[in-house]
């Protein structure tokens, strides 16, 4: 059940990247024109130009290395829900930070001990063992047994003497039997079963000890992803104020174009970080969801 959000939040995450690699390359077109229109000014010097646009070719072949990256994730997505692999697929989620989990652990771990198939099959076992056990007991005590019959017949055979004329002929028995002696068949089958039932019972407890644990590493998945997210905000931050005050101060001709554009750079890294960072909270709440059995 993990594959297809595997498969899923990469589509997203390759769309996000592509979106914000856009918005830098116009950017880096905008300091291109930019550039250009200085020099024809005569303010800045013709390797200004082209450092523009360089940045602005490497903004492009970042732009299509995402496309295409998107392009094999949707194309392997396509191929686990069953349709043509050049189909495109438009996905309408957006990379938001998702809510908190505010549900307490116990809880957590309650619901997924009722959702998981796994431990119900688990707890078949235990009452299947259990009951085995019970009916390997049963040998050991005595029992009872109870038969009857009816028999009507022209003769009847079971009355003498025989006539020609319909007879009925009723019966009943009990027997009561008490095994003493079986060479410890009995114990021996009452013993494995009993082995066979502590068995099982141990493999639930280990199965409930791992989910437990599963649960609560993806809770710190999420909270160190969460983490992540708002370090990134404060870097998104922090390189646009960056770029604004570099931007004023090279409009003012107070620095180089070079200082402008590594402003430019440092802004998409952390864009692009920041992005990165939702998409991994985002697939440890789908790792939380298998977890409980959603």
């Amino acid at each position: 059940r993990l594959v297809l959000p595997r498969r899923f939040w990469p589509v997203v995450t390759a769309q996000s990247a592509a979106e914000v690699l856009k918005q830098s390359l116009a950017r880096a077109q905008q300091h291109v024109e930019d550039a250009r229109q200085r020099r024809a000014a005569g303010l800045v010097p013709p390797n200004e130009i082209a450092a523009a646009e360089a940045q602005e070719s490497r903004q492009r072949v970042l732009l299509i290395e995402a496309e295409n990256q998107r392009a094999l994730a949707s194309a392997e997505l396509a191929r686990l829900i069953g349709v043509d692999l050049l189909q495109p697929i438009d996905i309408v989620e957006t990379l938001e930070l998702p809510p908190p989990v505010t549900t307490p652990f116990d809880s957590l771990v309650m619901q997924a001990r009722m959702m998981r198939g796994e431990r119900r099959a688990l707890e078949q076992r235990v009452t299947a063992a259990d009951d085995q056990r019970q009916a390997a007991k049963a040998g050991m005590r005595p029992n009872v047994e109870i038969t009857g019959g009816v028999d009507y017949a022209r003769p009847n055979p079971r009355i003498f003497p025989r006539a020609g004329r319909w007879d009925d002929f009723w019966d009943a028995t009990v027997r009561v039997g008490w095994p003493l002696w079986d060479s410890g068949r009995t114990r021996a089958e009452v013993l494995q079963a009993a082995n066979l039932t502590d068995a099982a019972r141990q493999r639930l407890e280990e199965f409930d000890s791992i989910l437990a644990l599963e649960v609560r590493q993806r809770l710190l998945e999420i909270d160190s992803g969460r983490a992540a997210v708002m370090a990134a905000d404060d870097g998104v931050r922090a390189a646009a104020e960056n770029r604004r005050v570099v931007n004023e101060r090279f409009m003012a001709g107070l620095i180089s174009q070079t200082d402008a554009l590594d402003a430019e750079t440092s802004l998409l890294e952390a864009e692009l970080e920041r992005t990165r960072a939702i998409a991994t909270v985002r697939l440890a709440e789908a790792r939380l969801d298998r977890a409980i059995g959603r």
